[in-house]
């Protein structure tokens, strides 16, 4: 993560953030942090039990949304019920996502369609959603999950590499312009090394 968003160090206390694909992986170990460094965490899933689980572990900070990234409608939706189940949000992590490695002639079309969607479309959407809240309150932070994949192309896995080369430019393009919002954006770009 870019240490100047957020470091260990970085008291959330009084915050709320919400973290996609967070009954699991990635997203679940960053709402972890986010509610050992004091903020209240909507922890988003499709996986309703799975939720339910992990937030009654989690404690009464980490309240559950139960959201379809894939459904355009929900995603839509998605600001309405975080401000409903914590009455506000100033970090958003567009963290969901899935991976597909191996060579394109091998590779089944359809399931490239389900990873460019929900890695890149989905994310988007989402942020979208968010996005007018965060600047009509003139702050805010949205941070995505990317990957090494999305800096260095890794000819084993060309479409995962594709997706995340579409998150580094989505984060990088708008950054100019939201810069007088008050608006921060980051990217996590975790390693499997």
């Amino acid at each position: 993560m870019n240490a100047s968003v957020f470091s260990m160090n970085t008291s959330l206390a009084g915050k709320v953030a919400a973290v996609t694909g967070a009954a699991s992986g990635i997203g679940l170990e960053c709402a972890k942090i986010m509610l050992q460094a004091g903020a209240k965490v909507v922890l988003i899933d499709r996986d309703a039990d799975k939720l339910r689980e992990v937030v009654g572990e989690l404690g009464e900070h980490a309240l559950p949304l139960q959201v379809d990234l894939m459904d355009g409608a929900q995603v839509d939706g998605i600001l309405t019920q975080i401000l409903q189940l914590a009455g506000r949000l100033d970090i958003f992590h567009a963290n969901a996502g899935a991976y597909i490695g191996g060579a394109v002639e091998e590779g089944d079309p359809d399931v490239w369609e389900r990873v460019l969607k929900l890695n890149t479309s989905a994310a988007f959407r989402s942020v979208r959603a968010v996005l007018p809240h965060l600047i009509a309150q003139k702050s805010g932070d949205i941070i995505f999950t990317s990957s090494i994949a999305g800096v260095v192309p890794v000819v084993w896995e060309p479409i995962y590499t594709a997706s995340k080369f579409a998150v580094q430019a989505f984060v990088h393009s708008p950054v100019g312009r939201w810069r007088s919002t008050a608006y921060a954006s980051a990217r996590c770009c975790p390693a499997r090394w």
